[in-house]
């Protein structure tokens, strides 16, 4: 037992230690040394390795650098047992983010490939102790996409690595089923990013149940202390696929999608957050361009190229800083200049035919059918201030915004086309063109403009 007289330090000392924490995340600082990354809340993006073919040390460098410069913390490495460049990009990988400091890696085993126990361990033991292994209770953070018929085998990797950190994405099990194996993992990610079939929006809904299986008490054989299970929260810019090799062709309503999942997570202030992804070019959820032809699987170039979304990451500096202090809005970092960003497709939905592209997975209408035909438009401003956008010759659009994140909607259609132009503090940023000229089939994918521009 605490004496009573010193009570009132150890309080004092704990308020006074949040308080830091909390202006370390409102500046972008840790208390921590630059190499190694601490925090309660971490931001990760989803990374999918098997694209990296031909990848350099400098690309990943850069690419890491480029998460680093929007306030990301590190990658989640996608990996799938059947790729032969898999040890010489890892090794890469974590290579680079040792120089880098202040950024991790974890492997996210992808279950749509097969894996024996002794890949699993082999692979966790090589990078275990690489000072950019991202470290969770001093255990190596470990994922998945999906594999819980591979549940079981868990217990064994734990027994051979020393101990792992295990936050699975099990979402076909759903939150229900997730909580019947807690005793096998450390906590859940969910893969649950976007609007389902048939629906514009979607909800928080899913994330508060998983918050409520995950409290469930379990013997903790394999848990974190107190059966303290964490909740990795997936969001997403976007969604688009159509890839018949693959039996794979839907959109997912993403008008508002980037702005509203964001806002979800300040709402529900998860233990991790996982972006989806940084670079699924073959399902349009990218937030970093490709710079090689090889780094996008074939089909996926025709709705890909020239279809920018760099931009998506201008507005994620503000949103990550307020998440990590705990805000329920996003509120501007003084040290950044105000920022707009503008998502749209390039035709009309009906300017061609439609592909038999399906409105959300498992949907059973056409995507031509539910997407909207709208630029949207987010702004983070420190002020009340004015966004304007200009479609083509039409009359200029303007949208007050208020003191922190604004989202607003600019409809369009076969009568206004041309070059979109995006204004904020006497900035102009001129984007690709609207137009009705489908050579074969509608593009669901979107472009992404911003202002200021990238410098």
């Amino acid at each position: 037992m605490v004496p009573y007289y010193r009570k009132g330090w150890r309080e004092f000392i704990d308020s006074t230690r949040d308080a830091i924490a909390e202006l370390g995340a409102e500046i972008g600082i840790s208390d921590e040394p630059e190499r190694r990354v601490r925090c309660d809340k971490m931001v990760f993006a989803h990374y999918m390795l098997g694209l990296t073919l031909n990848h350099t040390a400098r690309d990943w460098e850069a690419e890491i650098r480029a998460a680093k410069e929007c306030g990301i913390d590190g990658f989640a490495l996608n990996t799938g047992s059947q790729d032969h460049w898999l040890d010489e990009q890892l090794t890469l990988a974590y290579q680079a983010a040792e120089q880098a400091g202040g950024f991790v890696l974890f492997i996210s085993f992808d279950f749509a490939f097969e894996w024996t126990v002794q890949q699993v361990v082999d692979l966790i033991n090589r990078f275990k102790y690489s000072p950019a292994q991202c470290v969770v209770d001093g255990r190596p953070f470990i994922s998945t996409f999906e594999g819980p018929q591979w549940a079981d085998n868990w217990p064994l990797v734990r027994q051979a690595t020393g101990g792992i950190f295990l936050v699975p994405d099990w979402a076909s099990l759903g939150p229900h089923g997730v909580a019947q194996k807690l005793d096998i993992i450390d906590g859940a990610f969910s893969w649950d990013a976007w609007p389902k079939g048939c629906n514009h929006k979607m909800g928080p809904d899913e994330d508060h149940l998983y918050l409520q299986a995950l409290q469930i008490e379990k013997p903790g054989i394999f848990g974190t202390p107190n059966n303290k299970h964490k909740y990795m929260m997936g969001v997403s810019p976007y969604f688009y696929t159509n890839l018949p090799q693959w039996n794979k062709n839907w959109y997912c309503s993403s008008e508002s999608l980037w702005y509203d999942r964001w806002q979800q997570i300040l709402e529900v202030q998860p233990d991790f957050v996982e972006i989806i992804t940084w670079n699924d070019y073959g399902e349009s959820s990218y937030i970093y361009d490709p710079h090689r032809d090889d780094q996008v699987v074939p089909g996926a170039d025709a709705y890909v190229k020239g279809h920018s979304h760099d931009a998506y990451r201008a507005i994620l500096p503000h949103f990550i800083q307020a998440y990590k202090a705990g805000k329920t809005k996003a509120k501007p970092r003084e040290q950044l200049e105000d920022v707009a960003i503008a998502w749209y497709r390039r035709t009309p939905a009906s300017a061609g035919h439609h592909g038999e592209t399906v409105w959300g997975q498992g949907g059973d209408a056409l995507a031509a059918h539910g997407a909207k035909d709208v630029i949207s438009v987010v702004a983070i401003t420190k002020e009340e201030n004015t966004v304007t956008v200009t479609l083509g010759d039409g009359q200029p659009r303007e949208f007050h915004t208020t003191r922190g994140s604004s989202y607003f909607e600019i409809p369009f259609d076969e009568s206004t086309l041309g070059p979109v132009r995006l204004q904020l503090n006497g900035e102009v940023t001129e984007g690709p063109d609207i137009h009705c000229n489908c050579e074969d089939k509608v593009n669901f994918n979107a472009v992404v403009i911003q202002v200021p521009s990238r410098r």
